[in-house]
C-alpha cells in the first residue's frame, strides 16, 4: 500500500482502487469547494452513470476508450441520454481525474483523450416587444404577473426572482439587490449566495414594476392576516403561505399557463434573453446589460446575444451616413 497526502485528505493510495471508490473520496474533497447545488449535480452524475459504467475498474487502468465507450452507450438508445448530460459527465470526470493526477494517483488524466459530444444550444424562444407587452396583459391579475414583469425589465434569473427579499428593495421600489438565489439541493429548498462576484449586483428597477410589487405587498398582508400558519420569510414571491415557491413548480406552471392562454412556447428562462435583447434593441451599452444580467464578463452578453448585432450595426451606419449627409 502507498500513502499519499491526497491534498490534505490524508487516504490511501491503494493500486487496485476503483474508479467507483475513488469518486466517492474526490466528492468528500469537494465537499465544502463548490456551491451546494453544484455538488448535488456531481453526485448525481457519478451515482447514476459514472458509477453503474465505469465504477469497477482500477483507476490505474482507466484509458480514454473506457470513457468513450461509456458515453457511446449512454448516447445509445438503452439509456438515451442527451448530448449535453454526457458532456456534463465528462466535464465532472476530467475534474475528478484531473484531481488523481494532482494527488499522483495516476501519471495523466484520461479524460483528456476521451471526446464528448457537442450538445446544441437550444434557441431561445424570440420574445419582441409586441410578444412582451401581450405576455404582460395576459398574466395581469395572475399568479404570474409578478415573477413575469420581473423577468421581463430586469433580466434577472429565475432562483434570483424567487429568492427576493422586501428588504432587498428600495424604500421607493427602485432598485433590487440580487443577494441570493433559490435552489434546489437534495430535494430541498435552499437560499445561496450568488453563483459569481458579478452576479451579486443592484437592478434598477423601471417605475412600471412598482405597481405590481404594490400589489403583491397587498395581497400577502390580506393571507398573512387570514393564514393559520405563516413562514415569516420576507420573499416578495410566496406559494400563499410566506414560503418560497420551488422553481420547477414555476417553471411547470408557466409552460402550463402558456398552453392554457394559447400563447407561444416562451420558457420562463426565455424571458431573461427578452429583456436583454430588447435592451441592446433600445441601444443601451452591452456592459450596461451585462451587469444588469449578472454575467461574468461582457463577452458573454455579447457572444450569447450576437444575433442582435446585425440590427445594431444597421442602425450604426445609418447614424454614421446622417453625420456626413
Amino acid at each position: 500500500m502507498v500513502t499519499g497526502a491526497m491534498g490534505g485528505v490524508g487516504a490511501a493510495v491503494e493500486p487496485d482502487l476503483t474508479l467507483g471508490a475513488y469518486l466517492g473520496q474526490w466528492l468528500a474533497h469537494a465537499r465544502g469547494r463548490v456551491r451546494a447545488k453544484t455538488l448535488d449535480g456531481y453526485e448525481a452524475l457519478v451515482r447514476i452513470h459514472a458509477t453503474p459504467m465505469l465504477g469497477e475498474i482500477a483507476l490505474s487502468a482507466l484509458r480514454p476508450l473506457d470513457l468513450q465507450r461509456a458515453y457511446a452507450q449512454l448516447l445509445g438508445p438503452e439509456h438515451g441520454l442527451s448530448a449535453g448530460s454526457v458532456l456534463n459527465l465528462h466535464l465532472v470526470l476530467t475534474q475528478a481525474l484531473g484531481q488523481a493526477q494532482r494527488w499522483g494517483m495516476i501519471a495523466t488524466n484520461p479524460a483528456h483523450g476521451a471526446q464528448p459530444p457537442r450538445p446544441r444550444r437550444a434557441e431561445p424562444a424570440v420574445v419582441d416587444r409586441a410578444l412582451a407587452a401581450r405576455l404582460l396583459q395576459v398574466t395581469e391579475g395572475t399568479r404570474f404577473e409578478l415573477p413575469v414583469a420581473l423577468a421581463i425589465s430586469t433580466g434577472m434569473r429565475r432562483g434570483e426572482i424567487l429568492g427576493l427579499r422586501w428588504a432587498d428593495l428600495g424604500a421607493d421600489l427602485s432598485v433590487a439587490h440580487v443577494n441570493r438565489s433559490l435552489q434546489v439541493v437534495a430535494g430541498a429548498l435552499v437560499f445561496e449566495e450568488p453563483k459569481t462576484r458579478r452576479s451579486r449586483r443592484a437592478v434598477a428597477l423601471p417605475a412600471f414594476v412598482g405597481p405590481y410589487l404594490e400589489r403583491q405587498r397587498l395581497a400577502q398582508r390580506g393571507r398573512r392576516a387570514e393564514a393559520p400558519a405563516w413562514s415569516d420569510l420576507d420573499v416578495v414571491y410566496d406559494r400563499g403561505d410566506g414560503r418560497p415557491v420551488n422553481p420547477g413548480t414555476l417553471s411547470a406552471g408557466w409552460h402550463g399557463f402558456c398552453r392554457k392562454s394559447g400563447l407561444p412556447h416562451v420558457r420562463f428562462h426565455d424571458l431573461r434573453h427578452a429583456h436583454a435583447t430588447l435592451m441592446l434593441l433600445q441601444g443601451v451599452h452591452p456592459k450596461v446589460v451585462s451587469e444588469r444580467l449578472g454575467h461574468a464578463s461582457v463577452g458573454i452578453t455579447l457572444d450569447t446575444y450576437s444575433h442582435v448585432l446585425p440590427s445594431m450595426q444597421s442602425e450604426a451606419v445609418q447614424a454614421f451616413d446622417e453625420l456626413f449627409a
